[in-house]
């Protein structure tokens, strides 16, 4: 009996293990549940943690096991162990989470599983049924791309998230899910959507639908609200209180009607046929983008907080932007603007404007501009000097004349994809960065543009951020320390050098010095022309900017080296000589030395042909050619100017001025002091008579021939300008590039000008004299100015040498006039003699100590006489020498000279010795 009891017990136990074994017919399931591990996310347990579900190992899924599971991951990405079918499903009854993507499930039953909460089963497309009954606690259901045409929610009262996206419903009823918070049913048929009264849904997604009807009361929570590609013909939102976001793109929207939405930052209507646009009571809106349709009118003055604008392709002639100071991009092209103001927006990032008629386009005060499209308009100017973060410029098919482009930034400025600018063809000027010329003028020859005036000369500080020093130099002449009562020194040469690269900026004569840096490492330098008269504290600085404050004011304070003596003397010629007017000429007189000296100032001229006018300085003495000026009282480092005006004769005149004529003018300056360097002390102008002539012109003071003994010293030049156009110049650049083979730029010194000016020297021989705010007006009688400067040349250079200089004068915006080529030659003026001396005239005694005397043989009539030195110097000179037949020579040194007279046969010299 007991071995019939213990028998029938252990079949009931071996029956019970067979029916705890959960039937799987579909192998991929399986094999998926079977390969869950510790290590795979593909089950956890009711605690959330990673589990084996075959805990026995016996290859197959017990009821025992699959209780004990809360979550399913079954995604494949391998196409042949998609699961189709989940039969056996239901025995996992404590399943919170079923994801199963992109499988081929073609029904589901999922009926009972009541703990589930949530179910991802997307990408199903060959799904056409699937029970939910009994899932009262589902909250996410995600039914993306699955192909079912129904759908019952009725027992879903607790769902707050719902993806039926891709769906082929007709219809959806979500009436008992009032938790519903998320509704994506985009990619279906409805014709009509009715979701009233779903108090707490926050997002609703029903794009792509032949949706000719919406109807949202109640929905008083609503944050999200997304309806592209719809049929609806209106779209009318007033009061809701939590609406944050509105996109209806891409559909068939005559009228949008937005009212009271207190919270709305995002709307998107682009694409639509909309003519009727009111948005109002939308204060914290930041994202506007109603481009492609057919608005005409769009006001924007209420929207302070937008950031972001599209309302490209309408019929928009009129843009308010006034109150929109966060606006950071604007999208507006193809409308119908004949102007557009963004002034107010100084957050403007991107701005697209093209296809408009705009005359007018302010771009200044942009500091984050990033990206310009404003092609296709009538604009005639540009300004991004102030865009200091531009990195996209588009301006193409414009009536562009100016464009302006230093703004510190290398925009890559000839390259087509950053910065194009092409049928521009009234373009005219191009101001740049020193760093984008190159690239530029590289545009302009490959799109056929010579036409255009490029360099940078808009503005005369760096472009882009920039730094400042400010120079304040005194002369402590008292050598009690520089203070405010010492003399304030202003035209002082400053070496600026950085990353091995060489600058020179020289002060002008009125104001205290401002050397303007871009970021960087610098080492500045005074240098003064005389500096074995001075000593300078300090004699250099170094400075890093941003590191450094801005501006810097550093102080160099000068003292004198001993007792130097050293004055200077140049003649410049105002007004062309012209035969019959009245010509103007400037003495600039300067203490170069460290000691205040008084003295006298003589000019002489050839007064058979010249005649004394006037002075605006009192003479103390006229004597034939010879006018005398005094001076008391100058200073160190202080020059001072006299302008006296003379009577030229005319061609009818005897004598005669013609046109050609080379007037000679003498000018000395001396004192009771012995000079430091007389050589200076004496100044010599040769001017040629001229008929009509250039007004902008360089002329080399000391002539066409110049003497030997100037080989290796300084040379004078005179660049003159004339305003001749129909407005004042406003700024104006005489650019000089110096011949570094023949002349020493290391010695350039700026010695006079009609207006203030800063000189900067770069690039090894670049020579730019600024002249900022010059403000040249236009009429005859104030439309002149002129920069002189003095060079020395190489003293390498030899007799027979001839050296040529050249400018560039920059008017504004305009495209420079080149100056004659001023050429001069190192010749003795001896040479070449038009007749035998010894024929005319018999020269004795010879040697001579004292009075050298000459005799006539033939009937000759002399005009002048010269005495030279072996070097070509002129050491006498008799202008008028027609009863002349000695002269004293007895101050000469012992040595060589020549006696040069020049007559009615023409010149002729001949050679005597001084005993």
């Amino acid at each position: 009996m007991k071995k019939i009891y213990f028998l029938v017990l252990a079949l009931g136990f071996f029956n019970g293990l067979y029916a705890q074994i959960i039937s799987i017919p579909d192998t991929n399931f399986k094999d998926k549940l079977l390969s869950s591990a510790l290590y795979s996310d593909i089950a956890k347990d009711l605690n959330g943690n990673k589990i084996k579900i075959d805990s026995n190992g016996n290859g197959e899924i017990e009821i025992s096991e699959a209780e004990k599971i809360s979550e399913l991951y079954l995604n494949e990405n391998v196409v042949i162990k998609r699961i189709a079918s989940l039969t056996g499903i239901l025995y996992f009854k404590n399943l919170k989470k079923i994801t199963l993507e992109y499988g081929n499930l073609s029904t589901l039953d999922l009926a009972g599983l009541g703990n589930l909460e949530t179910l991802s089963i997307e990408g199903n497309q060959q799904l056409k049924s699937i029970n939910l009954s009994g899932l009262n606690n589902l909250k996410i259901l995600d039914l993306y791309g699955c192909k079912l045409t129904t759908l019952d929610l009725s027992t879903l009262s607790n769902l707050e998230n719902l993806d039926c996206t891709g769906c082929r419903l007709t219809n959806i009823d979500v009436s008992d899910s009032f938790n519903l918070k998320t509704l994506n049913c985009s990619y279906n048929l409805f014709t009509s959507l009715s979701i009233a009264g779903l108090s707490k849904l926050n997002n609703l997604v029903c794009s792509n639908n032949p949706i000719t009807d919406l109807n949202l009361q109640g929905l008083d929570n609503l944050q999200f609200l997304e309806c592209d590609y719809t049929n609806l013909t209106t779209l009318n939102l007033n009061g809701f209180p939590k609406l944050e976001n509105v996109l209806s793109r891409w559909g068939t929207l005559t009228s949008i009607k937005i009212s009271n939405l207190p919270n709305l930052k995002r709307l998107e209507c682009f694409y639509n046929n909309i003519t009727d646009f009111d948005v109002t009571n939308t204060s914290k809106l930041e994202w506007l983008s109603c481009g492609n349709n057919n608005i005409s009118n769009l006001d924007i003055s209420a929207f302070n907080e937008l950031k972001f604008l599209n309302c490209e392709t309408n019929k928009i002639s009129s843009l308010e932007t006034n109150n929109l100071s966060k606006l950071e991009v604007l999208y507006c092209g193809i409308n119908k603007f004949t102007s557009l103001d963004v002034q107010s927006s100084p957050n403007l990032q991107t701005l697209s404007c093209s296809n408009n008629q705009i005359k007018i386009l302010n771009l200044e005060n942009l500091p984050k501009l990033l990206e310009v499209n404003c092609s296709y308009n009538q604009i005639e100017s540009l300004d991004f000097n102030s865009a200091k973060k531009i990195s996209q410029i588009t301006c193409n098919n414009n009536n562009l004349v100016y464009l302006f482009v230093k703004n510190g930034k290398q925009e890559g400025l000839g390259l087509y994809d950053s910065f194009s600018y092409y049928n521009n063809p009234n373009l005219k000027y191009i101001c740049a960065d020193d760093t984008d010329i190159e690239q530029i003028e590289y545009y302009l020859a490959n799109n056929n543009m010579p036409k255009v005036n490029l360099n940078t000369y808009c503005s005369f500080t760096p472009g882009g951020d920039f730094y400042t020093i400010q120079a304040l130099n005194k002369f402590d002449q008292n050598n009690n320390g520089c203070d405010l009562n010492d003399v304030v020194v202003y035209d002082i040469k400053y070496n600026v050098t950085s990353n091995l690269k060489t600058g020179v900026l020289v002060s002008n004569n009125s104001k205290i010095p401002s050397i303007e840096l871009q970021q960087g490492n610098y080492k500045i330098i005074p240098v003064l022309q005389y500096p074995e008269y001075f000593n300078i504290s300090p004699k250099e600085i170094t400075i890093s900017f941003p590191n450094d404050a801005s501006p810097r004011i550093e102080n160099f304070c000068i003292t004198a080296v001993d007792s130097r003596n050293d004055l200077e003397i140049i003649l410049v010629p105002g007004i062309a000589a012209e035969p019959g007017f009245e010509s103007t000429y400037n003495i600039v007189y300067k203490n170069n030395g460290n000691t205040t000296q008084s003295g006298f100032i003589t000019v002489k001229f050839d007064d058979t042909v010249l005649h004394y006018v006037s002075s605006d300085k009192d003479l103390i003495s006229k004597s034939g050619n010879e006018l005398k000026w005094d001076f008391n009282n100058l200073k160190p480092f202080e020059s001072g100017n006299i302008t006296f005006t003379l009577y030229l004769n005319r061609p009818t005149d005897k004598p005669a001025a013609n046109i050609g004529d080379i007037l000679k003018f003498s000018t000395n300056i001396s004192s009771l002091s012995l000079d430091e360097t007389p050589l200076n002390n004496l100044f010599e102008l040769k001017q040629t008579v001229v008929g009509s002539y250039d007004p902008n012109d360089k002329t080399c003071l000391e002539g066409t021939i110049i003497t030997p003994n100037l080989i290796g010293e300084y040379v004078h030049y005179m660049i003159r300008f004339e305003n001749t156009g129909t407005s004042r110049a406003r700024n104006i650049v005489v650019k000089d590039m110096i011949d570094l083979s023949k002349f020493d730029i290391s010695t350039l010194v700026p010695t006079s000008s009609s207006h203030p000016f800063v000189t900067k020297i770069s690039d090894g021989n670049k020579v730019e004299f600024i002249f900022e705010n010059i403000n040249l007006l236009f009429d005859d009688a104030n439309n002149d100015g002129y920069v002189a400067f003095k060079i020395k040349t190489k003293p390498t250079l030899k007799v027979g040498d001839t050296f040529a200089n050249e400018a560039n004068i920059y008017f504004d915006y305009n495209f420079p006039i080149l100056t004659n080529k001023a050429t001069s030659k190192f010749e003795t003026t001896l040479e070449t003699p038009d007749f035998e001396f010894s024929n005319y005239f018999t020269l004795y005694p010879n040697p001579v100590s004292n009075i050298l005397n000459f005799n006539t043989k033939q009937d000759i009539t002399i005009q002048s006489l010269a005495i030279y030195d072996i070097l070509g110097q002129v050491l006498i000179a008799v202008p008028n020498a027609k009863s002349v037949s000695n002269i004293d020579v007895s101050k000469l040194r012992t040595g060589n000279y020549f006696i040069k007279v020049k007559s009615d046969k023409g010149s002729s010299s001949m050679k005597f010795i001084k005993k």
